[in-house]
């Protein structure tokens, strides 16, 4: 996270003005110095790093924070940083074609703080991962069996551009934090890939879930408008989901 209010404000250097001139340009450097060092601080600000060697969840502790309290670390084995199944097929759903399994720090507790998780992704012949969005973290995705179209679409400032690519086995492609994205089965045979995130758990908005599937609805008339179509649409579209 960037703060750019070194750009934003301008600051005034009173000075006396008995001063001679060089203690004034001596002033004016040491003041500009130290105002450019405190804003390369704050523009470089961010998550801070973990200030222990692990902080595995404990999560029947009922202390809430932003992830989870740590579990007394002379309590720690090695199952907490362990989990399996990753070998494993997910079960398909059928509407969409595809599984996703996740490790992240909810069965996976040596996670917390450590801001990465991972996901397996199985697909049949055209099933697709729908347009979704990870809020809080960038994606890499690794194509281990498969083709697979993938893509990217970026935001309103950026002028809404797909970014598009056909993957083959052993290809990398990689979906920046926040942008909607999806992949697509375009091969004959089922496709596997393994994905890491850049967060402990990054979340999940599925579009056509939120939209279309709120409880309560979205009013009709709103979507309607929205999407430039008719009420019956959505309601029709609403009944799916």
């Amino acid at each position: 996270m960037q703060l750019n209010v070194c750009s934003s404000q301008q600051h005034s250097l009173p000075l006396p003005e008995e001063e001679s001139s060089n203690n004034m340009a001596s002033k004016i450097l040491l003041s500009l110095a130290l105002f450019a060092a405190a804003c390369s601080s704050i523009a470089l600000a961010s998550d801070p790093s973990p200030l222990q060697d692990f902080c595995v969840a404990d999560k029947e502790n009922p202390v809430k924070v932003n992830g989870f309290v740590c579990k007394d670390p002379m309590h720690v084995n090695a199952n907490d940083f362990f989990a399996s199944g990753l070998q494993t097929p997910g079960d398909i759903k059928k509407d969409v074609g595809s599984a996703v399994t996740t490790v992240n720090v909810d069965n996976l507790p040596g996670l917390n703080t450590l801001g990465i998780s991972m996901v397996r992704i199985d697909f049949v012949p055209q099933g697709i991962n729908p347009p979704h969005t990870h809020p809080r973290a960038t994606e890499i995705l690794t194509l281990l069996e498969g083709t697979l179209l993938v893509g990217f679409v970026s935001s309103n400032q950026d002028g809404n551009r797909l970014f598009s690519k056909v993957l083959y086995k052993g290809d990398v492609f990689v979906f920046p934090e926040g942008m909607v994205h999806f992949q697509h089965n375009v091969g004959y045979e089922n496709a596997v890939a393994i994905a890491a995130l850049s967060s402990q758990n990054a979340g999940v908005i599925t579009i056509a879930n939120t939209v279309f599937g709120s409880k309560p609805d979205i009013p009709i008339d709103i979507l309607a408008k929205a999407f430039r179509t008719h009420a019956h649409i959505i309601a029709a579209i609403q009944a799916k989901f």
